[in-house]
């Protein structure tokens, strides 16, 4: 015989439903218990509501939240921070720019080291950017600074005094002589001449380059401020920076000092001046 099909839509036509509940110990009874299908309908909405209520307390009071949840909501404090963030980012990207176009400058200054630079000085516009515009009260002065830093005729002065602590060795990467000095000591221009580059390097730190006449240059390196700028006309012995430890590159307080003739470095000891 096949076996009765269970027919679903006779199970609704039912009025009401008998449960019969049978104990496993054998003294006590058993017993039945009808229920109409309104009451079963009831009870399992009643019982979904309060499982409902508790889901909803459990994920909002209790730290159950932040594993089954998470929150898109940010606070206030967190929103503070990311717009600081953001301003530090936008900051740093402006200083990189900033060093990115300073070691173009560096660059184009190395290409263009020669005495035809001096030819690039205006020396009107030079007066005007010293004295605000008041020519006559300097005007001597300048001039005979002009007139100093054109002069063929050029030695070269240590530029801080201090030992000498790694010599010039081109072979090595080193081009110039490192003096041993403490952070914040003066340096003073080793010869005649105006400033070319006056700003901050990544691997050297803060640099200032000076172009003198007969096609030197003089270079000071890894300073902690530089108290002159470019197009400056520096007289030999005037302060121009002070010895520091910045840029990449360096391992203590010194001065990198390099000078170079015709775009090729040669070693400042054998044409600096005992002083």
């Amino acid at each position: 015989m096949k076996p009765k099909k269970f027919d679903i839509k006779k199970l609704f036509k039912l009025n009401r439903l008998s449960i019969l509940v049978i104990p496993d110990r054998s003294d006590l009874n058993t017993k039945t218990r009808q229920y109409y299908f309104r009451e079963i309908a009831i009870i399992a909405l009643i019982y979904s509501i309060i499982i409902a209520i508790l889901g909803f307390l459990t994920l909002n009071l209790t730290p159950l939240r932040g594993i089954f949840v998470k929150s898109s909501n940010i606070s206030s404090t967190d929103l503070k921070t990311i717009n600081e963030l953001n301003d530090r980012m936008i900051k740093l990207s402006k200083e990189l720019n900033e060093i990115r176009s300073s070691d173009e400058r560096l660059k184009k200054v190395v290409r263009l080291t020669d005495s035809t630079i001096f030819h690039m000085v205006d020396p009107v516009k030079t007066i005007k950017n010293k004295t605000g515009g008041n020519i006559l009260s300097v005007f001597r002065q300048l001039l005979v600074k002009f007139r100093l830093v054109q002069q063929e005729s050029i030695s070269f002065l240590r530029p801080v005094s201090g030992f000498i602590s790694r010599n010039f060795d081109p072979e090595r990467g080193h081009m110039g002589v490192d003096f041993v000095v403490k952070s914040g000591t003066p340096v003073y221009v080793s010869a005649n001449g105006f400033v070319i580059f006056a700003n901050y390097t990544v691997r050297d730190g803060n640099m200032i380059i000076v172009s003198h006449p007969g096609n030197y240059i003089s270079i000071y390196k890894h300073c902690s401020s530089l108290l002159k700028k470019e197009r400056d006309i520096v007289i030999q012995g005037e302060l121009i920076a002070l010895s520091g430890n910045t840029g990449e590159i360096t391992t203590g307080a010194h001065l990198h000092f390099e000078i170079w003739k015709d775009g090729v470095p040669i070693n400042p000891i054998t044409i600096l001046l005992k002083n």
